[in-house]
């Protein structure tokens, strides 16, 4: 299952879809870092003063929508170009069952978001650089009091910060690339199975004035990664306390996530390719 893994990785990293998501990754940063002060002050109230801030203006940018769509559009190549390539059929005369095939795909697509959010943060470092890395009054983003802050920042406090956020924020991305890669088992097309991906995603911002979904949608929890932004969510979904967002977002997101998986599972079981 190894060699299986590790050979769907090496495809993975051959498609054009990821090269380029991990390059529009490693390069947004640059845009925030190089922004207008007056511009950054009027969005975000920030007056961009440490490197450490930088990470947390990407994640803002890119988690909103860019990220779940690279995330798509790649999961969706997985499976899509190699039936564009005729190759799928070959793979499946081998002696390995579907399952464990597909198993090694999800696997695969599963650590794609850490390899996009990897990128930004690579990129997000590079263009802190001119702001420096030292000690600094107000917040990284991704604390609990946002770029406020709560007074002198060290940069072991902010490394935490930044490193808790981007593991978060990979889960939160988990479910997205495993539902592109069942829409790519049931269409058997990158193209539709991307669009698919980035249409529900839509779908389900469009439907959060539905008070009693907001708790069921992908989308609530796209701000997962940030303190400041769990305020924001536990009163959208009525709750007492925003310690009890992180784990109830997190359980669902798995659950989708390992629903998927085991839809896609079942289908590509059964699929006549």
């Amino acid at each position: 299952m190894g060699r299986v893994v590790l050979w769907e990785f090496g495809k993975l990293v051959r498609l054009r879809s990821v090269r380029v998501g991990l390059l529009v990754a490693f390069l947004l940063p640059f845009l925030w870092a190089l922004a207008p002060t007056a511009g950054l002050n009027q969005i975000y109230g920030l007056i961009l003063v440490s490197g450490w801030q930088v990470p947390a203006l990407a994640l803002l940018a890119g988690m909103n929508f860019l990220f779940p769509f690279l995330t798509a559009m790649a999961a969706a190549e997985v499976i899509g170009s190699e039936v564009a390539q005729g190759t799928l059929k070959s793979l499946l005369l081998r002696p390995f069952p579907r399952s464990g095939i597909l198993l090694a795909k999800i696997v695969t697509v599963l650590s794609y978001p850490y390899m996009l959010l990897l990128a930004s943060l690579l990129g997000s470092l590079l263009a802190g650089v001119i702001h420096g890395f030292g000690p600094f009054a107000g917040g990284t983003g991704l604390g609990a009091e946002g770029f406020a802050g709560v007074g002198l920042v060290a940069p072991v406090q902010a490394i935490a910060e930044i490193v808790r956020a981007y593991a978060l924020a990979g889960l939160v991305l988990w479910p997205i690339s495993v539902l592109a890669l069942l829409f790519a088992v049931v269409f058997l097309s990158t193209t539709a199975a991307a669009l698919a991906a980035v249409a529900s995603i839509l779908l389900m911002q469009l439907l959060s004035p539905f008070i009693f979904l907001r708790p069921f949608l992908l989308t609530t929890y796209l701000g997962l990664y940030s303190p400041a932004t769990y305020a924001q969510t536990a009163g959208l979904l009525g709750l007492a306390s925003t310690h009890t967002v992180v784990p109830q977002g997190l359980v669902l997101l798995l659950i989708y996530t390992v629903g998927f998986a085991a839809l896609a599972v079942l289908v590509f079981d059964r699929k006549d390719v």
